[in-house]
């Protein structure tokens, strides 16, 4: 026997966070609903999770238009970093992650959250790199780290 229920968290292999599925009677009745993961689809809950789920279409439009906008300012973008290096062009160490977000912050103005940051190879020369930004699971680009002996 199935009953229908309205997901209140992303339930992992089930659905999202204002979903209306249809599960188990014993599965809604012994995990979801005492977990608080699920409430029993009434007609007025059905109402409520269709306001969830639109609220939840609608963040993310605008987490992913935010990312968009992110990409279109920092594409094509040159950042210089300056780090310490010896004479034949090796850092002392390599550029890390917070290094790429302070000089994006310092030659942009652009707040970039380091865990949209992605170093392919370690950074351990003077030159030219490109580091990957993916500020969204749509959205990814690259940006070219200029890097000059301080």
């Amino acid at each position: 026997m199935s009953i229908k229920v309205i997901l209140l968290q992303d339930v992992a292999d089930l659905g999202r966070r204002g979903e209306i599925v249809d599960v188990a009677d014993g599965y809604a009745r012994n995990f979801l609903v005492p977990k608080g993961k699920a409430v029993k689809a009434t007609r007025g809950a059905v109402a409520q999770a269709e306001a969830m789920r639109l609220a939840r279409e609608e963040a993310e439009r605008r987490v992913k238009a935010e990312a968009e906008q992110l990409a279109q300012n920092l594409v094509g973008t040159r950042v210089v970093v300056a780090a310490r290096a010896g004479d034949e062009g090796r850092l002392f160490g390599s550029i890390a992650v917070h290094d790429v977000v302070e000089a994006i912050k310092k030659f942009t103005g652009e707040e970039v959250d380091r865990r949209i940051v992605t170093i392919d190879t370690p950074i351990k020369e003077i030159g030219l790199h490109e580091v990957t930004l993916k500020p969204h699971p749509d959205v990814e680009f690259k940006v070219t780290l200029d890097v000059i002996p301080a």
